[in-house]
């Protein structure tokens, strides 16, 4: 029997990067995955990469940053597959690059909206569709960023924070209810987040930030996220854990 055999997966920023790589990685173990994106290429390329290797998949274009956008996919989810098991907050963006007094302001609303309120509208709606149906679990994925900071990024760092705090708190409320809430902080990990937007020297640099001296892959994080949402991670709650290559270590 697979992990996550007769689940019903939803992950927001499926199209590629870290999103992606849990999407395969669920549908292998047998989950039914929900693929969302902005970005509607991506989104249905990872669904095709599913669908190849066997597995069971649809694509919904959202804008985590809206409500009406979170609830059409929880309704969707519940339409096509009968129920919602796991949630996979992953959807975010980099933003502007400044300190903060000369931070744009209208780059830290997209951030905090997309990064923050994004994970609460996600969790707003999700956790009550798990619970009517059984129960499950919701993974946001954090950052190192998430406990520590860079001087020229304000708004991923404060919403990063945040997203472990909101975790924290929704995994109190939901305890006695069957559904467990955790958060994953990754590393620099080798995504079209960084490669699009990183020349080979640059990403070089970042990677000997780590003790590892690499940069991570998102199938390392993956592989994080499919424990968390097994029932071999049925006590744990609350929690952070990064995947990181030693670099909050130091």
């Amino acid at each position: 029997m697979k992990v996550l055999d007769k689940k019903v997966a939803l992950i927001t920023g499926a199209g590629s990067g870290i999103g992606r790589a849990i999407a395969c990685l669920y549908a292998l173990e047998g989950a039914k995955v929900v693929v969302s994106d902005i970005d509607e290429k991506g989104g249905n390329e990872t669904v095709q990469l599913i669908l190849k290797d066997g597995g069971d998949a649809f694509f919904i274009r959202a804008d985590t940053s809206k409500a009406s956008d979170h609830q059409k996919l929880v309704e969707a989810s519940i339409q096509k597959y009968g129920a919602l098991h796991i949630a996979v907050n992953n959807a975010g963006i980099g933003g502007p690059l400044a300190p903060v007094g000369e931070y744009p302001i209208p780059g830290w609303d997209q951030v905090i909206a997309v990064n923050l309120t994004g994970v609460f509208l996600g969790m707003h709606v999700q956790i009550p569709a798990i619970i009517k149906h059984g129960g499950g679990n919701v993974i946001n994925i954090s950052s190192i960023l998430g406990k520590v900071a860079t001087a020229t990024s304000p708004a991923y760092t404060a919403a990063k924070h945040g997203v472990i705090g909101l975790t924290e708190s929704a995994a109190i409320a939901y305890a006695t209810q069957n559904v467990r809430v955790n958060s994953i902080g990754p590393g620099y990990i080798l995504t079209p987040l960084l490669t699009k937007t990183l020349d080979p020297a640059t990403l070089g640099a970042i990677a000997n930030l780590h003790p590892m001296a690499r940069l991570g892959k998102a199938s390392e994080v993956a592989e994080l996220a499919l424990f968390l949402a097994s029932d071999k991670a049925s006590f744990i709650t609350g929690s952070y854990f990064n995947v990181d290559g030693g670099y909050l270590a130091q």
